[in-house]
């Protein structure tokens, strides 16, 4: 099948920085952002992300109004935990479609207007495609002076935010770099280039020492015995260097207030049993997933697992204080979707709101949608990291969605 005029750009662009290197190769760090982050051609930058029921995947923010919504009444109990400040500041870190920021700017408005008045709502997003659906979602939004702008990390002063930063599926989308054990040495993986008899550019791997020692020492700090034995010849996983880099400027920016981390991964003991032996990176492609992630080239997503043990130490190191991790179902248990399941139920019980077949088919579908972001075994079991700073534990662990105990 002939690769599209767009996919063979991307190719050849990536093929040139290839041959720049001295080597003739880059990791697989730098080939996912390639193929991710490039501002002109890569996935997310250009638009060619399509994310929803019909696309590559979806999020919880895709399953109706209530995820937004019930982020934002925590959002409410945080403004009220750090005294009612103005302005209150929500970080909204990758904001996908713009979904989770009109729900949770509609509801602020509508059921906390003291706290929307105070209001600072921020995105930050390098996707250009990305901010541009963004901007169509929210532009349509019917509040008048909309307390809504987008900027870099680079733009906000040090120490400046006075409320929660927070993120939705991003970290599982930065770029990982990939490490194999071979004949009892952590070696790296790289990507290089192959050209067919036709000239047609493939890309394919390389096995050689280390770019960089971080990546053995990353292992020593998780506590992670690579050389113990029970780890198999050609065991293969990723380390998330650059998450490492993102915590540690999320607690530069932040004065007081909280990180919210919201996403599917690991405590580091079981993100690196033996038995994981393939790593947990997926390419996503027209809602399915496979392993390849030299194929559809900026046109798929590309995700691996999150490690939290890193983000929480690495937040502790940066000024982070670890509050609580637990899972999404229990989380928005707490925050109320129990509530709404329930008067859904009692509604449909009571004839309320039933007209006709039309109805009963939508609140079978809501209900439906309620009940799979408590799954265990989907969104339900992904995990929810919250961190803090400058506030005592107490306070930090008063939140309302940590009122369940946790079940890691």
């Amino acid at each position: 099948m002939s690769l599209s005029q767009k996919e063979q750009s991307l190719r050849q662009l990536i093929a040139d920085k290839i041959a720049a290197t001295p080597n003739q190769r880059i990791s697989f760090a730098d080939y996912m952002d390639l193929v991710l982050y490039h501002p002109q051609q890569g996935y997310y930058a250009t638009g060619a992300v399509n994310i929803g029921s019909e696309g590559d995947f979806f999020t919880s923010s895709h399953l109706g109004h209530d995820f937004g919504e019930l982020l934002a009444e925590q959002f409410a109990q945080m403004w009220e935990i750090l005294e009612q400040p103005k302005p209150f500041t929500l970080v909204e870190m990758g904001a996908g479609q713009g979904l989770v920021a009109a729900d949770v700017l509609t509801y602020l408005h509508r059921q906390y207007p003291d706290c929307f008045a105070a209001l600072d709502y921020i995105i930050i997003e390098k996707a250009a495609g990305l901010i541009k659906k963004q901007q169509q979602v929210l532009n349509q939004l019917n509040i008048p002076e909309l307390p809504l702008r987008w900027c870099t990390f680079d733009d906000l002063p040090d120490h400046s935010i006075i409320g929660c930063c927070f993120s939705n599926e991003l970290v599982d989308a930065f770029p990982v770099h990939q490490v194999v054990l071979e004949k009892g040495q952590l070696q790296e993986v790289y990507v290089t280039t192959i050209m067919t008899e036709t000239n047609e550019i493939h890309f394919g791997e390389v096995i050689d020492d280390l770019s960089t020692p971080q990546l053995k020492d990353y292992f020593q700090w998780m506590g992670i015995d690579l050389y113990s034995g029970a780890y198999p010849d050609g065991y293969r996983s990723e380390v998330n260097l650059a998450a490492l880099d993102w915590i540690k400027t999320i607690a530069s920016k932040l004065n007081q207030g909280f990180l919210l981390t919201i996403d599917y991964g690991y405590s580091a003991d079981r993100y690196y049993l033996p038995v994981r032996h393939q790593g947990t990176l997926k390419c996503y492609y027209q809602h399915r997933h496979h392993d390849n992630p030299y194929v559809n080239i900026g046109q798929q997503d590309m995700t691996a697992h999150v490690n939290f043990t890193a983000l929480e130490r690495q937040g502790e190191l940066s000024g982070l204080q670890p509050v609580e991790l637990t899972k999404q179902g229990l989380f928005l248990m707490a925050l109320g979707l129990g509530d709404r399941i329930s008067a859904l139920s009692a509604g449909n019980q009571q004839g309320q709101a039933i007209a006709g077949a039309q109805d009963v088919i939508r609140i079978m579908r809501r209900r439906d949608a309620l009940h799979q972001l408590i799954d265990p075994t989907g969104l339900g079991g992904f995990m929810v990291l919250v961190q803090s700073k400058g506030l005592s534990l107490e306070k930090a662990r008063s939140l309302k969605g940590l009122t369940i105990p946790p079940i890691v």
